[in-house]
């Protein structure tokens, strides 16, 4: 049973404060956590779960805003860190993403969202789709409405049409004059490249997102061609978990709308779609920089979206960086940003300059780590294919759609 929840800015501000039962946690305890927080630096941001010398503290961070739980009775770890992680997804969808202002702006939207998704310490309703029905999302014109008539709800004053309806996350009995029902598999690759071009660490996390609009109560069933390739897998509530523990078949009644049916690793991958190459070469107070970029396997789909990022060290005074394709770009906070956008079939797009050091050093001791983005539409990168979709209970026959996407999630080349 969660006590309290608590949002936390970059600075240790406390943007927002939620009592959750009748015994009150003291704000003290977020000065303790911010004390720990400096005196240990960013190891203590790993820590999900930490123990203070009165509550247990469990903690979630989403673009530098800190999601912090408190408790002093026995739960379960992951539920906490798990509806943590669910109220930071549900905010960044109602509010169209996460950060200080956004917070501020829409605070009473916030605190609506907690009140609904949990009672008394218990989660309670979590469902998007669900959640959509009882509290409107923002927009300029409840803006404008709640400034001229003074009232700033945004809670609806019907129940949700899943209120009804045998299962909890679907509205009851919905109709559609074109039932129809689209699945995506979207990837992201993390990998670790070393200064020699290794491949230390190369894996997918991915998921699969369903946006079903069907008549009635449906009952759907998913397969894989190739399932044993999957690990971690974690599934939407409405997953039936004794068919794909048998058999890996998803079985399900999906609820209305889009949502994220489950979520999935594909580890040890051997190698990586593109490649970045970077040199450095430095010696009597200047330092050489040449960065390649090429197609290591083709997908068999165009790779584009491709920018290369990476933070200028403190010791460089000034760079001077040309590309033969693309755009260079040296931004207000030292992180210079490559787009390439596509790379063309007549020549390997590179990039080279010379970086400036300060007075009285000679050679470049601190070498940056590069950040690669793309995008491929069209390929599911961990190999993943589904086999087929087939539904139940359904009035006419539907229409199906399949789409695939992978794009760079944590890709970095190291120069040193």
């Amino acid at each position: 049973m969660l006590q309290c929840i608590f949002l936390l800015s970059d600075s240790g501000e406390v943007m927002l404060e939620k009592q959750l039962t009748g015994h009150r946690v003291d704000r003290s305890i977020c000065d303790w956590f911010w004390e720990q927080a400096i005196s240990q630096g960013d190891s203590f941001k790993l820590q999900p779960v930490i123990a203070s010398p009165t509550h247990y503290l469990f903690q979630v961070v989403r673009e530098g805003i800190t999601f912090l739980a408190c408790t002093q009775v026995e739960m379960p770890p992951l539920m906490a860190i798990e509806f943590l992680c669910r109220v930071a997804d549900v905010l960044s969808d109602y509010l169209g993403g996460l950060n200080e202002d956004v917070i501020k702006d829409n605070f009473v939207i916030v605190y609506e969202l907690l009140d609904e998704m949990i009672d008394n310490g218990f989660p309670l309703t979590t469902e998007p789709n669900i959640l959509r029905e009882m509290i409107a999302q923002p927009n300029i014109v409840s803006k404008v409405l709640s400034v001229v008539t003074g009232n700033s709800s945004n809670v609806s004053e019907t129940l949700p049409g899943a209120t009804a309806s045998c299962v909890p996350w679907r509205t009851s009995d919905p109709k559609y004059a074109n039932n129809e029902v689209y699945v995506d598999l979207v990837e992201e690759m993390d990998a670790t490249i070393n200064r020699d071009g290794v491949l230390v660490k190369c894996e997918i996390y991915g998921e699969v997102q369903v946006n079903s609009h069907l008549s009635g109560l449906p009952d759907l069933t998913l397969s894989f061609a190739n399932p044993s390739i999957l690990n971690d897998v974690r599934f939407h509530p409405c997953v039936r978990f004794r068919p794909w523990e048998s058999h890996q078949i998803l079985s399900f009644v999906p609820p209305d709308g889009q949502f994220k049916l489950m979520s999935y690793r594909v580890k040890k991958l051997k190698s990586t779609p593109i490649y970045v190459k970077p040199q450095l070469t430095s010696d009597a107070g200047t330092c050489r920089v040449n960065v390649m970029v090429g197609i290591r396997i083709d997908p068999g789909k165009t790779i584009d979206s491709i920018t290369i990022q990476f933070k200028l060290p403190p010791c460089i005074l000034s760079a001077d960086l040309t590309s033969n394709h693309g755009t260079v770009n040296i931004l207000t906070n030292k992180t210079c940003s490559w787009s390439i956008g596509r790379i063309p079939k007549d020549k390997a797009p590179s990039m080279s300059g010379t970086f400036v050091l300060e007075t009285g050093l000679e050679r470049l001791h601190v070498f940056p780590t590069f950040q690669v983005s793309f995008r491929i539409m069209g390929v599911a990168l961990s190999g993943l294919q589904i086999d087929k979709l087939d539904l139940k209970n359904l009035p006419n026959r539907p229409y199906k759609g399949f789409r695939a996407l992978t794009r760079a999630g944590e890709f970095e080349v190291r120069s040193q």
